[in-house]
């Protein structure tokens, strides 16, 4: 392969493929890595379009890497906005049980946050009250980590540190062992590089096919939609409340985010989208929508969670039922406190029995490291997923 453009070729510019190019070139200065996004800037998809909160790790499993990387990627990423001038707090959370059926999830979380070392204070009724007047429930835990930022702030600053290339939408690898890989965009430029980095979030498992690997997953997305409160009923929520989360699933549930412009985010919910970014239900793109269907992992889903996912279409279909779960938390919403906020779609990982992926997937190939899993947490984690992918990469490939 004569000639490279580079030496790393990171396909993704959200804040984990940011995050990797800057971990790459910390670990190894003068090392060339070029990011290519497909998109005229980066952030514009998962990145982008959240709630900006920084989680501080504790849903995640044990020992997992979400655990793991979510606890030091909070930290880090505090650090990281601390030093860039990026605007950041740390309000803390609110999880909250309003059935006594929740009872106990809620305890198993508060030892799950230990295990963690997430320290977490146990509320009464009376307790929730002072931190939020508004709010109805029986019993919650008090998580004083929690973070917010801009976390498409973050991704602009790391953008402004790696060299990236914008409107470079990757549509051919051609991969050689021994020698590297190049790509082709969809404007016909070739570039050529010792290795690749496939962050390509939600088409990661695409990349993944094109470069030669079969990942052994699907993306799957589901689409997050949000309504924002009206401004005159921004009082309701002073911070940030979450519901206890089914163990079931790896969303978090409809929550209510109070962030640092006074505006009150509410969401998101979590239904099929029918395109890969797909942002509305308008959206549809038959080639993808054909992809997913085919896929058997997601009938063995549907099966096995029908239940859950006809719940989650009704509220997406009906403000009248998105409202009525708002009430749960916060009795005093009404339909018309409700005002369209814009969606975002999560690349969910889906295995071949209908599994959902729970944790982060990385996989390996020749001259090739690909990040197959990695929705939230992972912009709170993007600093140590960053540093993982890297220290894979320069562990196996010949950059030298």
């Amino acid at each position: 392969m004569a000639g490279y453009d580079c030496d790393v070729l990171v396909i993704g510019g959200g804040i984990v493929g940011l995050s990797t190019a800057h971990a790459l070139r910390a670990a190894r200065p003068g090392l060339r890595v070029t990011v290519l996004e497909k998109e005229p800037a980066p952030g514009r998809h998962q990145t982008g379009r959240n709630s900006g909160v920084i989680h501080s790790g504790v849903y995640y499993r044990p020992g997992s890497r979400k655990a793991r990387f979510a606890v030091r990627g909070a930290a880090e990423l505090l650090k990281f906005c601390a030093e860039h001038g990026i605007p950041h707090a740390v309000p803390g959370k609110l999880i909250v049980a309003t059935e006594p059926s929740e009872l106990p999830r809620l305890h198993e979380l508060a030892q799950r946050a230990r295990r963690n070392g997430v320290p977490v204070r146990e509320l009464g009724t009376a307790q929730i009250l002072q931190h939020e007047p508004a709010v109805r429930g029986i019993a919650a835990l008090r998580v004083e980590s929690t973070g917010q930022c801009d976390f498409a702030a973050v991704a602009r600053e790391l953008a402004r540190l790696v060299t990236l290339r914008t409107n470079a939408e990757v549509v051919a690898v051609d991969r050689r062992r021994g020698r590297g890989v190049a790509v082709r965009t969809a404007r016909g430029e070739v570039l050529r590089a010792r290795a690749l980095v496939n962050c390509a979030g939600l088409h990661s498992d695409r990349i993944a096919r094109l470069a030669g690997d079969e990942p052994g997953l699907r993306i799957v997305p589901f689409r997050g939609e949000f309504y924002r409160l009206r401004p005159e009923r921004a009082w309701l929520v002073r911070g940030l409340v979450y519901p206890v989360p089914d163990p079931a699933f790896p969303f978090l549930g409809v929550h209510l985010t109070a962030g640092p412009d006074g505006e009150v985010h509410i969401g998101p919910n979590a239904v099929p989208a029918l395109a890969r970014e797909g942002y509305d239900w308008r959206t549809v793109r038959a080639r993808e929508l054909a992809d997913t269907v085919a896929y058997p992992g997601v009938w063995r889903m549907a099966r096995r969670h029908w239940r859950y996912g006809a719940g989650e279409m009704h509220r997406s279909l009906s403000r009248r039922a998105f409202a009525a779960a708002v009430r749960r938390l916060l009795p005093e919403i009404t339909e018309d406190d409700l005002l369209p906020d814009r969606a975002g779609v999560r690349a969910q990982a889906v295995l071949p029995d209908g599994t959902l992926a729970d944790d982060f997937e990385f996989a390996e190939g020749p001259h090739t490291v690909h990040v197959l899993n990695a929705p939230s947490p992972a912009a709170t984690a993007c600093l140590p997923i960053g540093q993982e992918v890297a220290a894979r990469l320069l562990a196996s490939a010949p950059l030298d």
